[in-house]
């Protein structure tokens, strides 16, 4: 929590990032949890997992809430920061996949371990549906907010910066969702989908590290995306006085 006034207008979608990483630990700790032999240790990992997705999914989708409310009331972040129209997509896409991939161990742990009793089987089944459910929504939603970002992005020019990094996480989290919805759809669109966007996000990856690299030999990443703005502020102030 915060001990000074807060704007609404200065809020950034940067607010996601420390959020974001229970749920990344949620994803990862599934995917452990389907390859562990000992099944009580599969069973702890993914109660431990749920409890990740539990703590963090609420609180990021509360932020996403608040950003976009700044959106509405507020102009789009300057050009330096559009980038982070992005990050809403991270928790998003991230979250999908975890949830997934959570209720597809949980259908396969529960009743080998018997948790809860009779019903292990049943609710097993309920959370690998669900899951599905939660999954594909936010999966949705994710969609939506790529969409809003593309027209944000597509409006103005904006220069390279270290910020580019975050077109690469909320894509590839994304896509790792769609992947995942298309193994459980009899389509291939998902599949095809899944296949387009991981194409799309390597080529980005490799356009970022390029222009890093870049950027590091003539030293300019070092610098703060509004530097030089503030520069240009500080010496009208300067002038002025």
């Amino acid at each position: 929590m915060h001990t000074h006034d807060v704007k609404l207008t200065t809020l950034s979608a940067t607010w996601l990032l420390p959020i974001a990483s229970p749920i990344v630990a949620s994803a990862i700790g599934a995917v452990v949890a389907e390859v562990l032999e000992n099944e009580q240790h599969a069973l702890w990992t993914l109660i431990t997992s749920y409890f990740l997705w539990g703590t963090a999914m609420p609180l990021s989708l509360t932020c996403v809430v608040i950003f976009y409310q700044r959106l509405s009331m507020h102009n789009l972040p300057p050009p330096e920061a559009i980038v982070s129209m992005f990050l809403p997509v991270a928790p998003l896409g991230q979250g999908g996949y975890a949830i997934m991939q959570l209720g597809k161990v949980a259908a396969q742990v529960f009743p080998l371990t018997g948790t809860l009793g009779k019903m292990g089987t049943h609710s097993g089944e309920i959370l690998y549906v669900t899951g599905w459910i939660l999954g594909f929504i936010m999966w949705a939603n994710g969609l939506a907010w790529i969409f809003f970002a593309l027209a944000s992005i597509s409006r103005r020019k904006f220069p390279f910066n270290i910020g580019w990094w975050g077109f690469t996480f909320p894509l590839g989290v994304w896509s790792g969702a769609t992947i995942a919805i298309g193994q459980e759809m009899p389509s291939r669109f998902f599949n095809i989908l899944g296949t387009i966007a991981s194409v799309i996000v390597t080529l980005l990856w490799i356009m970022v590290a390029v222009g890093t690299i870049w950027k590091i030999v003539d030293g300019k990443i070092f610098m703060a995306p509004d530097f030089e703005q503030w520069k240009k502020k500080k010496g009208q102030a300067t002038e002025a006085a």
